[in-house]
C-alpha cells in the first residue's frame, strides 16, 4: 500500500511511500512546459506549467506517481482498491482518465484553489492507457503550502475531503481515518498524566509511555495514524539538510519491509520514498535497497524544452566507509 504526507518548515515539503509487491520501472520525470500532453477527451495542452515527479514513461507519456509543479502544488495517487468507481464518459463534464488527472491539474493549477474549480467538473473516465497499463483503483491528495485535499472516486460520486492532517494512506475511506483518530486523542509526547488512578503512586518507567497505544501494525488504517502522530510531533530545524531528514523520518515510521505482508508468493515493501522541496523544485527520493537520499532539480533542467528528462533511479546498494 502507500503513505503520504506533507511538512512544512521554512519551506514545504510533500512526498510519499510507493509500497508494492515489485517495482514498475519508475524513474523521476521532469516534464517541461512545452512538452504536449494529449488527453483522451480534452484538446492537448501543448503549453503548461513544468512538473517534476516519479512516473513510469510508456510511449514516451509520462504516468506519475506523484508530482510537483513549478509553483509548488503537489498531487499523488494512491490505492484504493474495492472503493474507487470510474464512470462512462459524461456530456457536460471534464471528462479525465484517472492517468491523466495528475498532470490535468499540475498542468494548469497553481494552488489548491484553483485546483477546487476544475474539481467541481471532474468525471474520471473508465479508460485505461493501454492493455499493458490497466487502470489501478486510486485516490489522491492534493496539497500546497496551505492546505491539503483528498480526492475519492466512489460509487457515491467523487468526494472531495477538507484534510488538515496532510496524511493519506489507503483504504477505508478518508472519512473513516479522521474519525479514527479520535481513538487515539490521548496519545502525547508528553510525560503522561496518572488520570487512571490519581490516588495511587503510579509513575512512567519508560520514556515515552505517553505513546502507549500508537499502532506499530503495518495496516493502513494504523499507519495512518502513526504517520499522522510522528509527523505532528516532529521536530527540526529550518535547514534543508534537516528538514529533509526529518522528512525521511516521518515516511520511515510507515514504511513496509520486505518479508512481513505477503501478497501470493511476493512481500509487499517500500519501493521508494520521496520528499519534494515544492518551493526550490528539488525532488529528493530513496529505494528499498538504497537508502542514502539522491536529489533530482526540476531547474537544473531545461523547463523549455519539448521532451521529457528522465533520471534512472539508483537501486544498488552503496555503503560508506570511513577508515
Amino acid at each position: 500500500m502507500c503513505t503520504a504526507v506533507t511538512f512544512s518548515k521554512k519551506d514545504h515539503y510533500f512526498g510519499r511511500n510507493l509500497d508494492f509487491e515489485y517495482d514498475f520501472g519508475e524513474r523521476v520525470v521532469v516534464t517541461p512546459r512545452n512538452y504536449p500532453f494529449h488527453y483522451r477527451y480534452k484538446e492537448a495542452s501543448v503549453h503548461h506549467f513544468s512538473m517534476i515527479g516519479m512516473a513510469v514513461v510508456a510511449d514516451n507519456y509520462p504516468l506519475y506517481f506523484d508530482a510537483t509543479n513549478e509553483y509548488g502544488l503537489s498531487m499523488a495517487g494512491l490505492y484504493f482498491p474495492g472503493n474507487a468507481v470510474y464512470l462512462s464518459y459524461k456530456e457536460d463534464a471534464d471528462n479525465i482518465t484517472p492517468f491523466e488527472f495528475i498532470p490535468w491539474i499540475l498542468s494548469q493549477c497553481k494552488d489548491i484553489y484553483q485546483a477546487k474549480g476544475l474539481l467541481a467538473r471532474l468525471n474520471l473516465v473508465n479508460t485505461p492507457f493501454s492493455d499493458k497499463y490497466p487502470l489501478s483503483p486510486l485516490h489522491w491528495i492534493i496539497a500546497d503550502k496551505n492546505e491539503s485535499l483528498t480526492v475519492e472516486p466512489t460509487v457515491d460520486g467523487i468526494n472531495i475531503y477538507d484534510n488538515p492532517i496532510g496524511v493519506l494512506t489507503n483504504n477505508p475511506p478518508f472519512d473513516f481515518h479522521m474519525h479514527n483518530l479520535a481513538n487515539f486523542m490521548n496519545l502525547t509526547r508528553e510525560e503522561p498524566i496518572n488520570r487512571f488512578a490519581p490516588d495511587c503512586m503510579i509513575t512512567p518507567y519508560s520514556r515515552g509511555i505517553g505513546a502507549i497505544g500508537l499502532p506499530g501494525d503495518l495496516s493502513s488504517a494504523s499507519r495512518f495514524i502513526r504517520a499522522a502522530f510522528v509527523k505532528l510531533n516532529s521536530e527540526c530545524d529550518d535547514a534543508e539538510t534537516a528538514a529533509v531528514n526529518q522528512f525521511f523520518h516521518i515516511l520511515r515510521s510507515a514504511e513496509q519491509q520486505n518479508g512481513c505482508a505477503k501478497v501470493g508468493d511476493l512481500y509487499e515493501k517500500t519501493i521508494y520514498t520521496s520528499c519534494c522541496n515544492t518551493d526550490k523544485g528539488i525532488y529528493y527520493y530513496t529505494t528499498y535497497e538504497h537508502s542514502q537520499i539522491t536529489g533530482v532539480c526540476m531547474y537544473n533542467t531545461d523547463l523549455d524544452r519539448k521532451d521529457l528528462s528522465t533520471f534512472p533511479l539508483i537501486t544498488t546498494p552503496q555503503l560508506h566507509m570511513q577508515n
